[in-house]
């Protein structure tokens, strides 16, 4: 079959040419479409109960993550000209599209009692505007009197204040947002340019605007960086400019495809997606290294060009199908995992890299079948000296010091053991920016002043209508919140208590000493003035914090970003047994479901449902639920790879020792990252299964040649492995080199998962490559006879790299005419 393939892939080459350019340009076309993505994506599952209710959250309230904080801390704000700038900030940005409402010291509201009426009103705290620093100093008192907004709006400790900017979900979740940051940021940059205040960003929209921002940056940068280093390689290697921009040429096209499959399946480019241009960039150039060493190869043999071409594809065609076969299968167990990112992420690189391999397999042989052959020069790198010392040393270890061999195994595998048992898994809601990032500063700005700003939420839900109004439930709010307050991590609650305590203060006409709850006796007072509220701002604060049936109360915090595991211990250990002790006790039995914990009075059947929520919780979930199914992908990646072998080569006994030269570059990489601290998190877990389809591709290089030998050598298994180590050792290490310095390149990310991915890749493939060229050898020295019996059905018996002399015959050669007939042998062009 693949004779056939080559003849017509020859006969054919102008047609196939134009056929590959115009589907390119179509895609090209297609590629216009594809679109940045500008939201964090949700991993968790629909049918989640967490999720579920946060659905429920968030139609009952609103979104939690939508919200821009602009934190500062000088002296300077509270000065009379600055802080009228900060008034016309805040009426700036109130008038920017795509932001709702604007919250900050300037347009701070009072509650104040209207006795005429018997309710209670809001009023502007700073209006009018101060004319005198000491009428702000006065009104600056009045804010610090009010308790509702301590650690909310202002640090009294510190001096520090904020301005929240409330943005429009419509725009949230779209290119618009980067619009509406880029509005915000030149209005807050004009202020801090007139008064000389420092300003610190945090909130999940301008994080997620910047992660957007870099991510399209750093696409950029990493195609043309990959591009670049696999150029120079190729140079290197084959001191050609053809053998460098052809399949340079064939790689960009790839990228083109990528790109418009994504704009075809309506995918978004994200984090993960926007790295597969680079990744096939990598990944893709060894299809033509292949392909270049056996034309070069086979045609030093003979000086034919056209029939070394056809030789290229009917042989090396199957090689790299079955190695991007293995390749594919690192990314396409993914799609397995049914989360959206991931599944996104390994239909468009499997799809690639099959696009990958049809365009190498015809594009690089037509081409070259229209440039002149190889010079002398460019072929001299098959007899490079120093690589052929080289493989001459690793065959002397191989064939006398197989003890050391496995003795520094053992010895690697034992300290990679240990090195795994350290690995920590955690995850944080800014968990790629570097430490030293912008972004991560103005977040410790805020966790040192406001205890962070990610948001986290918990809601009780009385069981009865009216219910959150109930005194005895607003004091177990409130000693909620008491409790809440201890813990370093969280921000001041804010809740329907705090507006029961203010509309208190309100009624004792402002006094500080008053902002608390009402006792029985105040409680009628300060409920009749409540219950006369209008639409007013008091009204829509009232329905921030309690649902329309008045029976559930929503308590909201900001958390700092400290981690999935300190995030678990203080849910776990802290908040959850603190809910037990306050709606729990004789009497009630507690069930939990996810992070819903009700609480059921026996002898009346009364419930109290207390559920955590919010963005920040979701995402740390979500993450977890990332990791899960990456190892099952890892699991599902060595079933199927394994299957792979065992249809080429039809023996367990090579399956089990073409696995454990694979498995040992994956152990020892677990090992280095619990040895400097990587954590276990998405983007490095994700390396596990990409590396071990790439990986084995070196296995099945090397024990095809190594079977192929067997048959010449009479079954010798030493001279067969000699062999194979000689020739088919030159195409691995060219490979892996590429691999090598086109991972590497990720390590200049800005992303520390991606700056873990490039390294983690890049080591481990090196090492790949040096446990197939050593420890695989050795396990066939001491565990394979070498004796099979060739079997018509395995397709390893049709998969040989390197021919020999009687296989001229196998390729019709009466077909390869073509009109440079001075190219093909006398007795064909006769």
């Amino acid at each position: 079959m693949w004779n056939k393939i080559a003849i017509f892939i020859i006969k054919n080459r102008l047609r196939l040419l134009i056929l590959l350019a115009l589907l390119t340009a179509f895609m090209g076309y297609k590629a216009k479409d594809a679109e940045m993505s500008y939201d964090f994506a949700n991993v968790v599952s629909p049918d989640d109960p967490d999720m579920m209710y946060f659905q429920r959250f968030k139609q009952t309230f609103g979104e939690d993550g939508n919200i821009l904080v602009v934190g500062m801390q000088s002296t300077k704000t509270y000065k009379l000209e600055n802080f009228r700038q900060l008034k016309a900030l805040s009426d700036e940005l109130a008038t920017v599209e795509g932001v709702k409402a604007v919250i900050s010291l300037p347009n701070l509201i009072q509650v104040v009692k209207d006795t005429a009426d018997r309710k209670f009103t809001t009023t502007p705290i700073f209006d009018p505007m101060p004319q005198t620093q000491a009428q702000l100093d006065s009104m600056l008192r009045v804010v610090r009197n009010q308790g509702f907004y301590d650690g909310q709006i202002i640090n009294p400790k510190t001096g520090a204040t904020l301005l929240a900017v409330t943005v429009d979900p419509e725009f949230l979740n779209s290119a618009r947002r980067v619009q509406v940051m880029d509005d915000v940021m030149e209005h807050t940059e004009a202020f801090a340019k007139k008064t000389g205040i420092k300003l610190h960003y945090a909130g999940l929209p301008f994080v997620r605007a910047v992660m957007t921002t870099k991510v399209a940056a750093e696409m950029k940068m990493f195609l043309i960086l990959a591009l670049l280093v696999t150029g120079i390689t190729l140079f290197i290697f084959f001191r050609s400019f053809y053998a460098v921009i052809f399949p340079l040429l064939m790689i960009s096209m790839v990228v083109v495809w990528v790109l418009g499959t994504l704009a075809i399946l309506d995918y978004k480019i994200s984090l993960l997606t926007g790295l597969i241009p680079a990744i096939l960039v990598v990944i893709g150039i060894p299809n033509t290294t292949y392909l270049l060493t056996r034309y070069h190869y086979d045609y030093r043999r003979h000086g034919n060009k056209i029939m070394a071409l056809a030789r290229v594809i009917s042989k090396i065609g199957v090689v790299n199908l079955v190695t991007n076969t293995t390749t594919a299968i690192g990314f396409i167990v993914f799609t397995f995992t049914h989360v959206a990112i991931l599944y996104e992420f390994g239909v468009v690189a499997g799809i690639n890299i099959f696009v990958t391999y049809i365009i190498s397999i015809v594009l690089i042989p037509v081409v070259f079948s229209y440039l002149p052959p190889p010079t002398p020069r460019q072929l001299r790198h098959l007899d490079a000296k120093p690589l052929n010392k080289f493989l001459e040393f690793l065959d002397h270890i191989v064939h006398h010091k197989r003890h050391l061999v496995y003795f520094f195994t053992i010895v690697a595998l034992l300290a990679s053991f240990w090195g795994i048992y350290k690995v920590k898994t955690v995850s944080y809601m800014v968990d790629d920016l570097p430490e030293e990032s912008s972004v991560n500063a103005d977040l410790a700005f805020f966790e040192h002043h406001f205890s962070g700003v990610m948001p986290l939420e918990i809601i009780v839900d009385t069981g009865i209508k009216q219910g959150v109004m109930r005194l005895p439930n607003l004091n177990k709010l409130n000693q909620l919140e008491d409790f809440l307050r201890t813990q370093p991590i969280l921000s001041a609650p804010i809740s329907i208590v705090g507006l029961v305590k203010t509309a208190t203060q309100a009624f004792y006409e402002g006094d500080p000493g008053s902002y608390r709850l009402p006792d029985n006796t105040e409680r009628n007072f300060v409920f009749s003035y409540l219950t006369k509220q209008d639409g007013g701002d008091n009204q829509r604060l009232l329905r921030s914090f309690v649902d329309s049936t008045g029976q559930t109360a929503r308590i909201s915090l900001k958390v700092a970003d400290a981690g999935s595991r300190e995030l678990d211990t203080l849910i776990i250990s802290k908040i959850k047994p603190e809910l037990r002790d306050i709606y729990g006790g004789e009497g009630v039995t507690v069930t939990e479901e996810g992070n819903t914990m009700t609480f059921t009075r026996d002898e009346t059947g009364a419930e109290t449902k207390v559920s955590l929520t919010g963005t920040t919780l979701l995402f740390i979930k979500g993450n977890e639920y990332l990791i899960n199914n990456l190892r099952s992908s890892l699991v599902l990646a060595f079933v199927l790879v394994t299957i792979v072998i065992a249809l080429l080569f039809k023996s367990a006994r090579v399956v089990i020792i073409s696995v454990i030269p694979n498995m040992i570059p994956l152990l020892i990489a677990g090992g280095l990252m619990g040895v400097f601290n990587i954590p276990l998190k998405p983007s490095t877990a994700l390396i596990f299964s990409i590396a071990l389809g790439i990986a084995i591709d070196d296995s099945i290089h090397f024990l095809a040649k190594y079977r192929s030998e067997l048959l010449s050598n009479g079954f010798h298994v030493s001279r067969a492995i000699t062999t194979s180590l000689t020739e088919a050792g030159t195409s691995m290490i060219y490979t892996s080199i590429i691999l090598f310095f086109g991972f590497v390149i990720f390590a200049f990310s800005e992303f520390g998962g991606t700056k873990a991915l490039g390294v983690l890749m890049s080591v481990s493939l090196l090492i790949a490559l040096f446990t197939n060229l050593i420890i695989l050898p050795t396990l066939l020295m001491s565990f394979d006879s070498g004796k099979y019996k060739r079997d018509p059905y395995a397709l390893i018996e049709h998969y040989d790299e390197f021919y020999l002399e009687h296989e001229d015959e196998e390729l019709d050669l009466n077909q390869l005419k073509l009109k440079l007939q001075d190219e093909l042998p006398e007795e064909v062009s006769a």
